[in-house]
């Protein structure tokens, strides 16, 4: 290609006179590209190639073109790099006649990856993607998104779900790791965010993750999920959700996404618990808004353009019930399935339908208006979670049962129950005697129980006759009062008791 100081110098000699012919022999040129540095308009010359060889890509390209087709449709997050394609391309090679393999490097099949990806967006008719500047008002908006992340969590890898919110005006943070994507992990979310935020915004941007939104329609027409729906009118936020495949439609939440997973995640968070991982997630959040400047308003840390957005947000009452309810069948072992694990129900829901309700955090089990148990939620998989009070009931009738059930397997009991089991020893009479104390938990409570047994144990008698005994006497009613009369009332001469008369009346009848 020619410099300019050259094409200038061509057209000046040729304007004064000069013969092609002569430029070219003086330059060195060839009379083709002298005539065409002369006819070119202002000076504006420059090679271009119409067909553009391939000599040591040629072989590959079909290959190349199917890879880059296949990674193309990929998620993001499992699409190859180029240095990974490029690899797979020398790994496969190409045999020669000579028995050599043909290689290619790897500058040569980045520029063909670029012409591809180019030639790909304008038969799209894409073309540069162009993009309006977005401005929100104070309290106007969030925007939430999920990352998924890798952490280690009790010595063992583990990859979380990371809950993403951000305040559009202020561009404040909060993050949050869960061990799944489901409905009451969304809201329980909300509800942190929103205590996190000090208030609640007035309009919500989302994707549409399936936990909101139910069906998707042409344009901006959402069917959102009732118990979402139900959440936002709780919280008085207006859902809004994204074009399909749009992200820059929330797009400072999806910056955040990246953001946040090299500045956060990498290299690799290691805590003993996820309370712990999120309370230092909570933490860095606040020293990020401390530290960082506003995009827009340079004068201004987030923190502070967060705290003068504060007072715009609505008051968060009180958090939302944030369940997710499904219904499920008790099993005659007084146990119901949920998500993998098995979790005991108190023994009056035996072979009965009850509904599930899961928390973020815990599942409360009902039977009607009832609630018939309630546990910490478990994550792992083929795990029982037993009550052993749960079974008290079936345990009174099946006394036997409290030595190798399996509710009361290493069972740890209030500290009198404790120390009576220790009292009455082992064996089957033992654990009969034993039951009929426990079994009193059901009509008289844990409490009058633990204090008769301790009653018991301070007078020497480790027996459930006396325990059972001491339970009977304080069940009865109170002794009535003694009735105080008035001064005017008494009787002047009251009666007195002397059964000596009776025996005077006897001596009478007897005489007669």
């Amino acid at each position: 290609m020619l410099i300019l100081e050259t094409v200038v110098r061509i057209r000046r000699e040729h304007a004064d006179g000069k013969s092609i012919k002569a430029i070219a022999r003086d330059l060195r040129l060839s009379r083709k590209v002298v005539r065409k540095a002369i006819r070119a308009p202002e000076a504006g010359f420059a090679y271009r190639r119409s067909v553009q060889p391939l000599p040591r890509i040629g072989p590959f390209q079909e290959r190349l073109d199917a890879l880059l087709a296949e990674n193309e449709v990929r998620p993001r997050r499992e699409r190859l790099r180029m240095t990974r394609i490029h690899d797979l391309l020398v790994r496969e090679g190409l045999p020669t006649s000579s028995g050599e393999r043909l290689t290619v490097s790897y500058d040569a099949v980045r520029r063909y990856a670029k012409r591809w990806l180019d030639e790909r967006r304008k038969d799209a008719g894409d073309g540069a993607a162009a993009f309006i500047p977005l401005m929100f008002r104070p309290g106007e908006a969030y925007q939430f998104d999920w990352s998924h992340e890798d952490v280690e969590i009790a010595g063992k890898p583990m990859r979380v779900k990371v809950a993403h919110m951000r305040l559009c005006a202020s561009r404040a943070v909060y993050v949050r790791a869960y061990p799944r994507e489901t409905q009451e992990m969304v809201f329980d979310a909300h509800a942190r965010a929103f205590a996190f935020f000090g208030g609640v915004p007035t309009r919500g941007i989302y994707d549409n993750m399936k936990t909101a939104v139910t069906t998707v329609f042409t344009g901006k027409e959402r069917v959102f999920n009732r118990r979402f729906l139900i959440m936002a009118d709780h919280y008085m936020v207006e859902p809004t959700a994204c074009s399909p495949a749009a992200g820059w439609e929330k797009g400072q939440v999806e910056h955040q996404v990246q953001t946040m997973r090299g500045r956060f995640f990498q290299p690799r968070l290691r805590f003993a618990s996820l309370e712990e991982l999120n309370g230092w997630l909570e933490a860095e959040c606040r020293r990020w808004a401390a530290l960082h400047q506003h995009p827009d308003q340079k004068e201004l840390t987030i923190a502070q353009a967060w705290d003068a957005e504060r007072p715009a947000l609505q008051a968060m009452l009180a958090p939302f019930d944030g369940f997710h309810e499904t219904p499920h069948a008790v099993t005659g072992t007084c146990l119901i399935n949920f998500d993998r694990n098995r979790y005991s129900v108190m023994a009056k829901a035996a072979r009965r339908a009850v509904q599930v309700r899961a928390y973020a955090d815990r599942i409360v089990v009902r039977l009607d208006d009832e609630v018939v148990a309630e546990h910490p939620r478990f994550f792992g998989r083929d795990r029982m979670i037993l009550d052993p009070w749960h079974y008290l009931p079936v345990l009174a009738k099946k006394p036997g049962a409290l030595r190798n059930g399996a509710p009361f397997q290493g069972w740890e009991l209030p500290p009198a129950l404790a120390r009576l089991r220790r009292k009455l020893g082992t064996g089957d009479e033992a654990d009969r005697r034993f039951v009929r104390v426990l079994s009193a938990v059901l009509t008289d409570g844990l409490e009058a129980v633990e204090a008769a047994i301790r009653e018991a144990l301070a007078a020497g008698a480790a027996s459930d006759d006396v325990i059972l005994n001491i339970l009977a006497r304080r069940r009865e009613p109170p002794r009535p009062r003694t009735i105080t009369t008035s001064d005017a009332l008494a009787l002047s001469h009251p009666p007195t008791a002397d059964c000596a008369r009776y025996d005077l009346l006897r001596g009478a009848r007897a005489a007669a």
